[in-house]
């Protein structure tokens, strides 16, 4: 086993990997940038380094400032979180050569997965449905005209680099294509500094449902099952089930066979989550993450499995703890990301946190770093805290949860509990009738609730 993981994150998932650490008895190392100087993790952990000035360039992002921080703590092992360098293969590879051990995947499997064109390729040769489409990036307008003919309208133009929706426009008519592939390209290249992009038929109301998989790295594979993340703004999760309203078990077993299979193939090493948009029965392969997610809690709620545990003891090992036939799944698990945002209109709302107070009781969790007297720093993502309700089924969920969200209390920032309440009662979501589509028309019908 490791002697000292460092954690090079921030937040909630850096107390989460935290905590695992502590509990395998491993020593920890907490960096931060000096807007986070006073963050739990850093409290807690058993040795800290700062990093850098706020901005995440300077810090979260500063690979020469974390390996030195890997080498004047001693560390042997390093834990990405989330975000951040997560899914960077370069990042990756340079731990590899000091020989530092990456908790995650190759830096060769996150390299082929973080590029969507390369990804999709690997996915189909490995057995995985995908969605008709390019074979590689659309280089014109005429390639463009011929592929969207060929595949059917309505298309979409997505950026092969990135994600968060950025870099993604839909055309519906062959009119509409010249100025979606140029918007998209442009904004590919903006946020990614790469213009490349690749085109897929458009889904009317599909459902995003993904697959947890466990790989160590040597031809064996498992998976936990499935989460539903439909609803969704501006491609971003907001809400998050496990299993999903729209699967049966055998549906579960089916799909769940066929990506542990195709993490046997790879030899895919760590945590992964294979994302599919369903519709009619049908999967069809979107992305793949190569890395821990952050509506992980709902799998381990259904599952009773620490997943940040297992990547540990698999990069550790280089074994799995568990067998397929070990996995159970029980009861219903949903996750609400509560956001340091305004509840209508989304903006951020960074600053103090006059009042505190988390729900509890059976089967409620909160994963957060904030506490009373906390400041939610403007630098980085607004994540303020997950709150994750198990319960036997769907129903008695759905109740827990409505009655710990009127329980959760944050006074003196605007956060997302007003549209989770809202959520909450909502009949469609009730009965689990909702698509990817569903929450942005929920929210452009004016039926968000209003500042609280």
């Amino acid at each position: 086993m490791f002697q000292k993981v460092l954690i090079a994150n921030r937040g909630e998932i850096a107390l989460r990997v935290l905590r695992a650490c502590k509990e395998l008895d491993i020593a920890t190392v907490a960096v931060h940038s000096t807007a986070d100087a006073d963050a739990m993790h850093v409290r807690l952990a058993d040795e800290s380094v700062c990093i850098g000035p706020p901005a995440a360039r300077d810090s979260y992002l500063n690979i020469p400032a974390i390996l030195a921080a890997c080498e004047i703590t001693g560390a042997d092992a390093l834990h990405p979180g989330y975000g951040f360098l997560s899914e960077n293969a370069r990042f990756a590879q340079i731990l590899e050569s000091h020989r530092i051990t990456f908790i995650g995947p190759t830096s060769d499997h996150i390299r082929i997965m973080g590029d969507k064109i390369e990804a999709k390729r690997t996915a189909r040769q490995l057995g995985i449905p995908v969605v008709p489409g390019s074979e590689g990036a659309v280089e014109n307008e005429d390639e463009a005209a011929s592929l969207a003919s060929d595949i059917g309208y309505p298309v979409l133009i997505k950026a092969t680099a990135g994600g968060g929706g950025r870099g993604m426009k839909v055309a519906h008519t062959a009119e509409e294509l010249p100025h979606a592939l140029a918007t998209a390209r442009a904004e590919a290249g903006a946020a990614f500094g790469n213009d490349s992009v690749y085109m897929e038929k458009y889904l009317g109301k599909p459902r995003h449902i993904e697959l947890q998989v466990l790989g160590d790295g040597q031809g064996g594979a498992i998976h936990l099952g499935e989460r539903d993340c439909s609803l969704q703004r501006r491609h971003q999760k907001v809400w998050e089930e496990a299993g999903s309203p729209a699967l049966l078990p055998e549906q579960r077993a089916k799909i769940g066979g066929v990506v542990a299979g195709a993490m046997q193939k790879l030899g895919y090493r760590g945590a992964g989550t294979i994302e599919f948009l369903y519709e009619n029965g049908e999967f069809y392969f979107i992305e793949m993450n190569t890395r821990l997610q952050v509506e992980h809690p709902v799998t381990e709620m259904v599952t009773g499995m620490d997943l940040v545990r297992e990547q540990l003891l698999i990069a550790a090992t280089g074994r799995l703890s568990v067998t397929q036939s070990d996995v159970t799944w029980s009861g219903h698990a949903i996750e609400c990301r509560v956001n340091a945002e305004h509840p209508h209109s989304f903006r951020p709302s960074p600053g103090r946190i006059t009042y505190f107070h988390p729900p509890g009781g059976l089967g409620v969790r909160v994963d957060s770093a904030a506490y009373q007297g906390y400041v939610i720093p403007p630098y980085y993502d607004s994540l303020a805290a997950k709150l994750i309700v198990a319960g036997r089924d769907r129903h008695e969920c759905l109740n827990r949860l409505q009655r710990a969200l009127d329980e959760f209390v944050v006074d003196g920032i605007d956060t997302t509990l007003p549209l989770f309440r809202d959520l909450v009662r909502n009949k469609d979501i009730r009965a689990g009738n909702y698509d990817i589509h569903w929450l942005e028309k929920h929210l452009k019908d004016g039926t968000a609730p209003s500042h609280e």
